[in-house]
Order: C-alpha cells, then sequence, then structure tokens
C-alpha cells in the first residue's frame, strides 16, 4: 500500500514538474494562482506574478547549441528560485520564459522580489569552454478579484514585452492604458483590413513641379482612410499601426496598384494625357525586406502596360539604412527593372554621405525642415547651396520638398535646383480634384 501511495504522489508530481530545471510547470503555476486567489477571497492580500523572458536567448541557442542552452536554463532556474522567498512559486513555462507566482504580496515587495531575480541572472553562466552573460526582462502584475490565471499571464506579457522595448534588463508594471492600446491596436487592425478590402482608403494626390518650367514632371500618392464613422483619418495614424501589426504588405499593393491605375487612366483620358509625369508611391522598410515586392512592382506595371520609368518608389532613410542583404537584393532588383528610387526626407534622420554613393537610387528628396528657414536665416541658401552640390556630385537629381511660397521656389531655382514640392504648387488633391487640375492647368501653381 505505502509503494503504492509513493507512486501515486510521485506521478503527481511528475504532472506538475519541468523536466528540465526541475521548477513547476504551467499546471503548477495555474495551482497556485488558484489558492492564491482562495486565500485573497477570505481576506489575504492578492497574488503576484512575475513573468521572466530571458534577452537574447535564441540567439545564444543558436552560437552556443542545445547542450549549452539547457545548461543555462538549469542556472538561470537555480538563480531565480535562489532570489525568491521560501513560499514563492517558480515555475519554468516552456522556452526561456518563467513565471514566479507571489502569494499575498503587494506590488512594492513583489518588485523588490522581482529587482532581485534580475541582479541575480546578472553574473555570467560558466559553460566549460567560454561564459555568456543572460539578461532577462520582466513583467510584474497583482491579481485582481476578476483575473483568471490566464489573464494575469497576459497582462504580465504585455508588461514584460514594453521591457524589452525599452532596452531589456528592467523590470516593468503592468499599466492598464497598454492594455486598452493593444486592444485599440487590434481593432484598428480589424477596420483597416476591411478597409481595405471595401474601398474606404483613398488615394490623395500632390504634385512635384520642375522649378525652371512650373510643368508637372510628377505626382505622389498619399493614403487617406476614409472611415465611415470617424471621417477622413491620416495616414500617421494607422501606418504605424500597419507597420507594428504586418498588415503594411497588404496596404502597400493596394496603394502600389491603385496608383498605378490612376496614372493609366490619365495617360488614356484626352483631356489630361497631354501632360506626361511619373507616379511617386511610398516604400516601407517591410517591403524590402519581402522577397515577392520586386514582383508585385513588375506586375502592377504590366497590367497597365506602363513603362518602368514612369513609376518613383519613395524610400525614407530608416527603411534603408541597415544596409542588409535583403534590401540590397530588392534594391538591385527594383534598379533593373528600371523604376525610379528616391530616398525620402533626406537629412532628417543619418543622411550618410556613403550610403548615397552605394544605394543604386536615382534621387534625393530634402526634408521641408531645410526650406522653412529660407528667407529667415541669410545664410541659409548658401547652406542650401551646399547641400544641392553634394547631391549632383554624387549624380542625383534633387526633389526639395516643403516650398510654400514664390520666393523659397525662386531661391531655390537661383542656385540650380531642378523639382520642388510643396503647398506653394499645391496641396494634395483627392482623385476627381486633381483630375479637374490637370485638365485645366499646363504649369504650377496656376
Amino acid at each position: 500500500m505505502q509503494e503504492l501511495h509513493q507512486a501515486r504522489y510521485e506521478q503527481r508530481r511528475d504532472t506538475v514538474t519541468d523536466t528540465l530545471t526541475g521548477l513547476g510547470n504551467r499546471l503548477a503555476l495555474v495551482n497556485a494562482f488558484m489558492d492564491a486567489q482562495d486565500a485573497a477571497a477570505r481576506g489575504a492580500a492578492p497574488p503576484a506574478l512575475l513573468l521572466v523572458n530571458l534577452d537574447g536567448f535564441k540567439a545564444l541557442k543558436n552560437s552556443a547549441g542545445h547542450a549549452a542552452a539547457d545548461q543555462i536554463l538549469v542556472t538561470v532556474a537555480m538563480r531565480i528560485r535562489s532570489a525568491v522567498r521560501n513560499n514563492d512559486v517558480v515555475t519554468r513555462l516552456g522556452g526561456d520564459e518563467f513565471a514566479v507566482l507571489l502569494p499575498a504580496t503587494p506590488q512594492p515587495r513583489a518588485a523588490a522580489v522581482g529587482n532581485r531575480i534580475l541582479a541575480a541572472l546578472e553574473p555570467n553562466i560558466d559553460l566549460g569552454n567560454n561564459s555568456v552573460r543572460c539578461g532577462a526582462s520582466m513583467g510584474l502584475r497583482v491579481a485582481e478579484q476578476h483575473h483568471s490565471a490566464e489573464d494575469l499571464l497576459q497582462e504580465a506579457d504585455l508588461a514584460m514585452e514594453e521591457s524589452k522595448s525599452e532596452g531589456r534588463n528592467k523590470l516593468k508594471v503592468f499599466d492598464p492604458a497598454t492594455l486598452h492600446a493593444r486592444q485599440l491596436q487590434r481593432r484598428i487592425v480589424g477596420e483597416l483590413r476591411e478597409a481595405i478590402r471595401s474601398d474606404q482608403l483613398v488615394l490623395f494626390y500632390q504634385p512635384i513641379v520642375e522649378l525652371a518650367t512650373g510643368r508637372i514632371e510628377g505626382c505622389e500618392a498619399l493614403v487617406r482612410w476614409n472611415h465611415p464613422d470617424h471621417g477622413l483619418i491620416m495616414p500617421d495614424q494607422f501606418i504605424p499601426v500597419a507597420e507594428a501589426t504586418g498588415l503594411i504588405a497588404e496596404l502597400g499593393r493596394w496603394v502600389l496598384r491603385t496608383a498605378v491605375g490612376q496614372l493609366r487612366h490619365w495617360r488614356d483620358n484626352p483631356a489630361t494625357s497631354q501632360h506626361d509625369f511619373s507616379i511617386r508611391i511610398n516604400v516601407s522598410a517591410a517591403d524590402l525586406q519581402s522577397l515577392e515586392f520586386v514582383d508585385d512592382v513588375s506586375e502592377a506595371l504590366a497590367e497597365e502596360s506602363l513603362p518602368p520609368e514612369s513609376l518613383v518608389l519613395e524610400l525614407t532613410e530608416s527603411a534603408i539604412i541597415h544596409n542588409n542583404e535583403l534590401d540590397r537584393y530588392t534594391l538591385a532588383s527594383l534598379h533593373r527593372l528600371g523604376v525610379g528610387l528616391e530616398i525620402d526626407d533626406f537629412g532628417a534622420g543619418y543622411s550618410s554621405m556613403g550610403y548615397l554613393r552605394k544605394l543604386p537610387v536615382d534621387r534625393v528628396k530634402v526634408d521641408r525642415q531645410f526650406v522653412k528657414d529660407l528667407g529667415k536665416d541669410p545664410s541659409q541658401l548658401s547652406f542650401l547651396a551646399a547641400i544641392h552640390q553634394v547631391i549632383r556630385s554624387c549624380g542625383l537629381e534633387g526633389v526639395w520638398e516643403g516650398i510654400e511660397t514664390a520666393e523659397q521656389a525662386e531661391a531655390l531655382r537661383s542656385i540650380g535646383c531642378a523639382s520642388g514640392q510643396g503647398y506653394y504648387f499645391g496641396r494634395p488633391l483627392p482623385e476627381a480634384e486633381f483630375t479637374a487640375q490637370l485638365v485645366r492647368q499646363q504649369t504650377w501653381p496656376a
């Protein structure tokens, strides 16, 4: 009988134990949470949860191997256990994620335990042949009465992600505003996906003009969201969400096909066909990292029977500054295809002359901040002339954005600048208004 009891005990223990580290597993955490919540319902303080995720563990595993990775996890488990109190429940949830349930623990005390854990993980871990440092990011959430174990884990995980995004190796306490922002983001993503499918998105067009003649040489397609409840939403309110959630690729394909299709309409329309200009669209970092992007561009042009040079892709400095292999491959492929490539907002970020010479781009669009002081600072025009000379010495054309007055346009023209964009020539307009402008105008401004 005693042997039977022992066998059952061992079986129960095995079901709540992580085999690698000897810590509790997810089931052990849930059981401990339920016990702590029962105690809180009887008057005890609520439990707190610390969620611990190792920083850079995947890279360590790839470089050191599986056996060393297991040794790291075992050492981390021992260090976490050494830093907590006797009644705290330390568990491994899987991979490099650990959780510590602290029964009846207010937030300041839980944070103190969390910081002790981070300090315990600071020293290097000896792997025999070498040693590695394995810091961690940590999220803290104190349970509320309505919480389930999954609720608590999710909210501690949000705090942990905040810790990683802020530089890692720190403890972050859950902020309800973070949850609200995440829920809002999910809602926006769902609505934006529907917007792409149901023609809620629209393109506005802004002219790019030859400074010497006033002739239109291009127009930039700028996406807007015509929301059924909130009206016209500007891109800075939804593009970051699309980029953060992976929806930017689908959005970018819609912009590409719509803009190229509109250019075809203008070229086929006798009332607007006298204007020979290119269409410009903005390209995201995600586009450059997509193996399908070059094919998408090629197919969009082929469907509308447009030559490649009729499309110019505008790339921000931040999208190309990483200069990794896939970026270089995509840019080289687009260059071979024959589409125009332009660096947008030049001067607002890195502005390295080195990459200007190396990248297969044709133009740079100089950020509006350089134009706004024309007429206020006597030395500004000389400064702009120097920038213009650098751009030309790299074999590139410059487009100057942010031109708002005739005086600014004339000053840029006087130093040899070729192209400009800004409210002086025209604000972004919806397709119908821009088409009407093309019909009645030969030069910009009117």
